[in-house]
């Protein structure tokens, strides 16, 4: 007998514009101790079909259909039997463990909550539980960390607390809503492999909702594929990953670039009228960029320190070390990578070389001229050839304007005399480069989807044909397939204006894709520089091969066979980092030398390198 069978699924939401039918005819069986994966694009209906459940749609939303849990049917089951089975046999991991807990109560308080509710146990048997879990979970000091608030605990320490809390009763049944969505790769590795060991010790069922294809291939057993509320194919892992039958998983499966990727491969993307179809994979002349040309942008010896309030009234004033001498040279027609955890430094040293924070120390040349200690005012004219591409498209674009106002505005800026019919013609132009059309200069940035706004805020930093363009995780908040428009169009317009980029992203496979060299930061510092294939084919640097090892293959027989060994521990505090080498505390080669001395960045073959023992 199945712990849950789902039949005749449907979720409708009622809104001012009418009916929205969000889930249509789902159906699906889930074994005892089985790991089901739920992919598919955001709007897909995943994440309501599983609050469907439970009891968590919104108050405008309703659920018909049927979902026997072990035989009890949940949909209309009445709100008081469904909390005896919500939090006590089904367990829920939400997204965003940061507005999942409660911020103003410590994490034993509201763990606690579970076990009085479900166990009616006393406060000294309810700690002890806690801690057990917390340390199942792996949260050091765990009777120590029970007495602390959730913003006292790192990404990945909050996710691992709220594994433990919907562990607590030992559910039959785990659901976890995009649970690595917002970490680091090496976080995210972390993750996963607390729920392989949650699977294996507790024989908890656990469905996995996300658009991560690599996380899926490595923790699932069977795959549901989703799409505009319908399920558009299901099966064993193997047959949905090796032999998919639908258009639209074939390419939901294309999208995704992968470490082992050809270079020259143009990833493919969903046709966004009906997702059905998938843009061939196509072989795209990359210009390689002259290596002998004088850099476009050159950094030297970069240092950007903070200072911050002492933590006690006769405390010291403390330093927030972002960025520690860092050195680059970018080429014209050049892409460079930039990859480590967050916390490393790299949005920081974008912000520098954007002149949007001052440096401590260092040197920063834009065409070959000094630019780190000009004032706003000289700085203006430099600006014209600098841009930036912000992380969250919509959040980056002004709700009031209109798009044609938005990208004419850096326009108006530098060139205010500029007659209205000349800006009205180069801003068509840009948005025709991007994909978009005249019939789009009047509209407002909430009528457009997230690929939509990120196309506008590339058109916003290429009307003025900059030479230099940074991009802040341009692609971090965007589904697969619209990720892959994104990244070729960032390709296409680099041949076509041999733009020079700096690309910063969490996400080393479409790092390897779009960049020409990479530099691996760890705690402000450069580690490893290295060209593409280089890097990913030979790291040398114990944190680059660590990161590397960590990236989730989107094939279930490479993720099977792989060693499954995560780098342990956080980023340790800028504030007050490790003495020598940052990394030493959780390197696996570490010696005695490491403690001491800060090793240089050094040329090792065809890489820089900073580590004592390569």
């Amino acid at each position: 007998m199945s712990l849950l069978t789902v039949e005749g699924l449907n979720v409708r939401f009622q809104t001012p514009d009418g009916e929205v039918h969000a889930v249509r005819d789902l159906g699906f069986e889930l074994a005892r101790g089985e790991t089901l994966g739920i992919v598919g694009e955001s709007g897909s209906g995943k994440s309501q079909s599983m609050m469907s459940l439970i009891g968590l749609l919104a108050s405008n939303g309703r659920a018909e259909g049927s979902a026997r849990f072990d035989g009890t049917e949940l949909i209309g089951m009445p709100l008081g039997p469904l909390r005896k089975v919500r939090g006590r046999r089904i367990g829920m991991i939400f997204q965003d463990p940061m507005t999942s807990l409660n911020p103003y109560m410590t994490v034993f308080d509201q763990m606690s909550q579970v076990l009085v509710h479900h166990e009616r146990l006393s406060r000294k048997e309810s700690r002890k539980r806690c801690i057990e879990l917390l340390d199942a979970v792996h949260i050091p000091e765990a009777a120590k960390r029970m007495d602390m608030y959730p913003h006292e605990f790192s990404g990945g320490m909050r996710q691992r607390v709220m594994i433990a809390a919907a562990m607590l009763c030992r559910p039959d049944l785990l659901i976890a809503d995009e649970p690595t969505t917002a970490l680091d790769v090496t976080v995210q590795a972390q993750i996963l492999e607390l729920m392989r060991d949650v699977r294996r010790d507790f024989g908890t069922a656990i469905i996995l909702i996300t658009h991560d294809l690599g996380v899926v291939a490595g923790l699932c057993e069977r795959v549901l594929v989703m799409h505009g509320g319908e399920e558009k194919e299901s099966g064993p892992v193997d047959d949905i990953f090796y032999r998919p039958q639908h258009p639209y998983t074939r390419a939901l499966l294309a999208a995704v670039p992968r470490l082992d990727q050809a270079e020259i491969s143009r990833l493919a993307s969903l046709d966004e009228a009906d997702g059905e179809s998938a843009v061939e994979q196509a072989l795209i002349e990359r210009r390689e960029p002259d290596l002998d040309a004088p850099p476009l942008l050159d950094v030297s010896d970069l240092h950007v320190h903070f200072r911050l309030a002492p933590e006690t009234i006769l405390g010291k004033t403390r330093v927030l070390r972002a960025v520690n001498g860092v050195e680059l040279a970018l080429r014209p027609g050049e892409t460079l990578g930039v990859v480590g955890e967050s916390g490393c430094g790299k949005s920081t040293l974008a912000r520098a070389v954007l002149r949007l924070v001052p440096a401590t120390n260092g040197h920063i040349s834009l065409l070959g001229e000094e630019i780190t200690g000009k004032d706003k005012k000289a700085m203006r004219i430099h600006r014209r050839d600098m841009q930036v591409v912000f992380q969250d498209p919509l959040a980056s674009l002004n709700p009031r304007m209109t798009i044609g106002d938005i990208v004419a505005e850096p326009v108006w800026t530098h060139f205010p005399s500029t007659p209205r019919r000349e800006v009205r013609q180069k801003v068509e132009a840009i948005l025709s480069r991007v994909g978009l059309g005249p019939e789009h200069v009047n509209r407002y940035p909430h009528e457009f989807s997230g690929g939509q706004c990120q196309r506008i805020g590339i058109a916003r930093a290429l009307v003025l044909e900059p030479k230099l363009v940074i991009c802040d995780e341009p692609v971090s908040a965007l589904d697969v397939s619209i990720q892959a428009q994104i990244v070729n169009l960032l390709m296409d317009l680099q041949a076509e204006m041999n733009l020079s980029l700096v690309f910063i992203a969490h996400d080393l496979a479409v790092v390897r894709h779009i960049s020409h060299r990479i530099m691996v930061m760890y705690l402000g510092r450069v580690v490893e520089v290295a060209d593409r294939v280089a890097l990913y084919e030979r790291p040398m640097h114990p944190y680059t091969q660590a990161l590397i090892r960590a990236v989730p293959i989107p094939d279930p027989e490479l993720e099977r066979n792989k060693p499954h060994a995560p780098l342990q521990g956080d980023l340790p505090s800028p504030v007050d980092p490790p003495s020598g080498c940052a990394f030493r505390t959780r390197c696996p080669i570490a010696v005695g030398r490491c403690a001491v001395e800060t090793p240089e960045l050094r040329q090792v073959g065809d890489h820089l390198v900073a580590c004592h023992e390569v």
